[in-house]
């Protein structure tokens, strides 16, 4: 029941946000400022404060390695072979993208902080960094291969390689390699920080949740949450299964896969040329439907 309870808790913060922004509390520029202090200063200290005493041969082994991106890969062409023929070109790319592309910052390092022990959210870091190296780069080839990518593909990388989480969970990976030690004040505050960074994050999720429901192509949004939130983590658990993890590894690798399409993703479509009311009805479907799977996973690791 305390799992279930924290969900719920987190669909609470997510319909707050949405509220909060139709009644003009949350405006975009508001929104903006929250999200910055969410990716910027809580997400990042979470990550460190879960890393800095640990060394990089505890986390980083070659199952964590290797299956975040052998899963990624295989929905990515899975959603392709599905999409392909039977979505709207202006959608195709969106959909395969929002099949893959998981929201393991802001929801799912959190979650995990949240109901496992510090062992597993080290590992989830390890597991965020891996798979953000790997969704970009497949996120960019999938919308310039669909023809819809109107941007920079050097600049998206540049900015990939400045990405705030990333070089923290590489400053707190070396800070534990070299037994450095830290002021007991300072892991402190950052603990405190890192505690805002899922209520911070959720809020701002709902408060860019759009929805135009006679556009609504049910059959392309029923197969985006099927594969994400769906067949993503049944393919997670086999693949780590396979590789043999132990249950830390397991558990974080499981949970932070099974996760709901990332918000980031309705900043792609509406940027790049695709349609960014199909994106945001289906960041929140999944993340809506996520609630129960993600009960039925944090159970079932638990």
């Amino acid at each position: 029941m305390e799992v279930l309870g924290r969900l719920l808790g987190l669909l609470v913060l997510l319909a707050l946000g949405t509220g909060l922004r139709s009644v003009g509390i949350l405006d975009e520029g508001r929104t903006q400022r929250l999200n910055a202090l969410a990716y910027y200063v809580a997400l990042p200290a979470l990550v460190f404060v879960s890393t800095y005493d640990r060394t990089i041969g505890e986390l980083l082994t070659p199952a964590l390695l290797l299956g975040p991106v052998v899963v990624l890969v295989g929905i990515a062409g899975l959603a392709w072979v599905i999409h392909r023929a039977r979505t709207a070109r202006d959608r195709r790319s969106v959909a395969i993208v929002q099949s893959y592309h998981s929201n393991l910052g802001y929801l799912g390092l959190p979650l995990v902080a949240a109901t496992f022990s510090d062992d597993v959210t080290a590992l989830a870091s390890v597991v965020l960094g891996v798979a953000s190296l790997t969704q970009v780069p497949l996120t960019i080839i999938v919308l310039t291969s669909g023809g819809e990518f109107g941007g920079s593909v050097r600049s998206e990388l540049s900015q990939l390689a400045r990405n705030p989480v990333l070089v923290v969970l590489l400053l707190g990976l070396t800070v534990g390699s070299l037994g450095l030690s830290l002021p007991g004040s300072l892991t402190a505050g950052l603990d405190v920080l890192g505690t805002l960074a899922l209520p911070l994050a959720l809020l701002c999720v709902g408060a860019t949740l759009q929805i135009d429901l006679p556009e609504v192509d049910v059959g392309a949004s029923a197969a985006v949450v099927a594969l994400k939130i769906g067949v993503m983590p049944i393919l997670a658990w086999a693949v780590f299964s396979l590789l043999r993890v132990d249950p830390a590894a397991f558990a974080a690798s499981v949970v932070m896969l099974g996760t709901p399409t990332a918000v980031s993703t309705y900043v792609f479509a509406n940027e790049l040329g695709g349609d960014p009311e199909f994106a945001s009805l289906n960041v929140f479907l999944t993340t809506l439907g996520s609630v129960g799977t993600l009960f039925v996973l944090i159970r079932a690791v638990g």
